[in-house]
């Protein structure tokens, strides 16, 4: 077990909003051991956990690696070993971070243990071009539910791959941001709209 990992369990988790991808969508059956990667950015540290060259989770805007690696799922963080398994995922996210205009769309995500309505949410959610936002609505009538911008709501609450899946472009009809489940909130999610102008 990494010195990351086992500085992390220690630590406290911080609370959450909102349940678990986990406690929503029951036990994932893990197939090929996971691999994490954790590294500095200008929005703060990053971690990614992947395994077989798709990413599963991504955590953005943390204080220290211990905190990135602290608000992973602990399930899979106790399977996984460090490795430098996404370094190119790495430098795009900096680059990112840094202002550039970086595409995500090739990046691999693991969605398969998510309902039929979730995948639909997540994939019309990937489609949202940068310097573009949408309404809640707007993203559930795209995903065949129209009238579900609630439902909306709590599977971008719950999207483990922030900025891949750019749940940061779903705002309210009304224009306010919304909420943001990454440590620093809203405020990083205007950030984040406000580098992508």
């Amino acid at each position: 077990m990494s010195i990351l990992i086992a500085r992390a369990k220690r630590g406290v988790r911080p609370q959450r909003r909102f349940p678990s991808p986990a406690a929503q969508a029951g036990p994932l059956q893990l197939a090929a051991p996971l691999q994490l990667h954790v590294f500095q950015s200008e929005l703060g540290w990053m971690a990614a956990l992947g395994r077989e060259g798709s990413l599963v989770q991504l955590v953005i805007g943390c204080e220290s690696p211990v905190a990135a690696v602290a608000r992973l799922d602990a399930r899979w963080t106790n399977a996984a070993e460090e490795a430098r398994w996404c370094a190119s995922l790495a430098r795009r996210l900096q680059a990112y971070a840094a202002g550039s205009t970086v595409s995500f769309d090739d990046v691999p995500v693991e969605i398969q243990d998510r309902t039929s309505f979730q995948v639909r949410v997540l994939e019309c959610c990937r489609n949202i071009g940068r310097g573009q936002t949408i309404s809640y609505g707007e993203l559930a009538r795209l995903a065949g539910r129209p009238g579900a911008a609630r439902a909306v709501g709590n599977v971008m609450a719950g999207n483990r791959c922030p900025l891949v899946i750019p749940c940061h472009r779903v705002v309210h009809a009304d224009g306010r941001i919304g909420r943001f489940s990454a440590p620093q909130g809203a405020r990083l999610k205007r950030r984040l709209l406000e580098l992508e102008c």
